[in-house]
């Protein structure tokens, strides 16, 4: 199901304010449900089956763990992310799928989001890794929470390359072999300037990259974070 359609249950406490995870969730552009006890959730989660659940215990007065099982019991397979208070010991007997400690960024919950929900089946023009989803048939590429941004053919062809090797080093003469279809590595300025539009459109600071890094002397690695965030 592709990320926009996906329907979502936030449990938090009321009165959180400011602290609130649906701003962050509604402008990702995520259907979101709000309640506030874990009874409520039970109630409207087995009633309308949401894609993927937030259960925010650092907003509540207890850490969840129960309501999070008997979520877990209603609703399946359906994927549950359990945050806590900074400090507080990870309580596996929640049974939720991912486990986040406050304070943590927007942008790392909505990488867990993206993880957890599954593939539209029916598109195989469609590539994820990590945060990044790529969309063969249009062409164009999308970091979560950040929206479409186009692609040219080349680009396309280098994400793909990249994509396909997710934390290896792929070397500037591997790239221009199967981007540029050249052995000649004596001038890869076109490679220079491909790289730089990438780090444009895929990163948060494209002059001091975190997902497309330079390996001095070696080429360049698709960085894509582990399930705990390293």
């Amino acid at each position: 199901m592709p990320d926009h359609m996906a329907t979502l249950l936030l449990v938090e406490g009321r009165g959180i304010g400011s602290q609130t995870l649906s701003e962050a969730l509604q402008k990702a552009g995520y259907h979101l449900k709000v309640v506030h006890t874990g009874k409520a959730a039970l109630q409207w989660g087995e009633e309308h089956q949401p894609d993927l659940v937030v259960f925010d215990a650092a907003s509540m007065r207890s850490n969840g763990a129960r309501s999070c099982r008997r979520l877990r019991r209603a609703l399946d397979d359906t994927p549950i992310i359990h945050t806590r208070p900074a400090g507080e010991a990870e309580d596996r007997s929640a049974e939720a799928d991912v486990y986040l400690e406050h304070p943590f960024t927007s942008r790392k919950l909505l990488n867990r989001i993206h993880a957890l929900l599954p593939a539209d089946g029916n598109d195989d023009q469609t590539v994820r890794c990590g945060e990044l989803t790529l969309y063969l048939s249009k062409p164009s590429v999308e970091v979560s929470g950040q929206g479409e941004k186009r692609l040219t053919p080349k680009l396309t062809q280098l994400l793909q390359e990249f994509i396909s090797h997710p934390n290896e080093i792929v070397s500037r003469r591997q790239l221009m072999q199967n981007v540029w279809k050249t052995d000649y590595v004596g001038d890869t300025r076109t490679l220079d300037v491909h790289i730089r539009w990438m780090r444009e459109l895929i990163e948060e600071d494209p002059a001091s990259p975190k997902l497309l890094r330079t390996v001095r002397g070696q080429g360049y690695i698709l960085a894509i974070p582990s399930e705990d965030g390293r």
